[in-house]
């Protein structure tokens, strides 16, 4: 992949944009696929550019995405775990209350059916799922019903 600073003749709007290589870019550009993400129009050119060549010493201090990502996914994972509540299956239940103002707003999560993620999406309730790598395990329930 290569990232090129282009710029529109048009407008004097100036972008980047990702080609998979230099002849990509020469035959997008040649069947006026191009464009200026201001105007619309196929008069871009390439900017002169300097390339970025990477060091053998810093590639080695390269930061590791997996590693990256964990780190975040796990501040995003102790984030939900400490800041919002569990309501384990009554996830619709709650959301709708507090979206018709029958109970005062916070921030929660827990689990639905299908049917209920469609249910809130078609009453307008702003509810999302929460991707796995960001849900945090599920609180283990005390004695008398209580959540951990």
């Amino acid at each position: 992949m290569i990232r090129y600073a282009l710029h529109c003749k048009a407008c004097g709007g100036e972008f980047e944009a990702w080609f998979a290589s230099s002849s990509a870019y020469e035959q997008q550009k040649e069947k006026r696929l191009v464009r200026c993400t201001a105007c619309n129009s196929s008069r871009v050119d390439k900017q002169i550019m300097a390339p970025a060549v990477k060091t053998a010493k810093a590639k080695e201090a390269a930061p590791d995405p997996e590693k990256m990502f964990a780190a975040f996914a796990e501040k995003a994972r102790q984030h939900v775990a400490e800041n919002f509540d569990y309501v384990g299956g009554n996830f619709a239940e709650e959301a709708r209350s507090m979206f018709y103002g029958e109970q005062d707003e916070r921030p929660i999560w827990g689990e639905t059916t299908e049917e209920e993620r469609e249910a809130l999406k078609e009453e307008g309730v702003p509810a999302s799922p929460l991707p796995a790598p960001f849900t945090p395990p599920v609180p283990k329930v005390k004695s008398k019903g209580r959540l951990n």
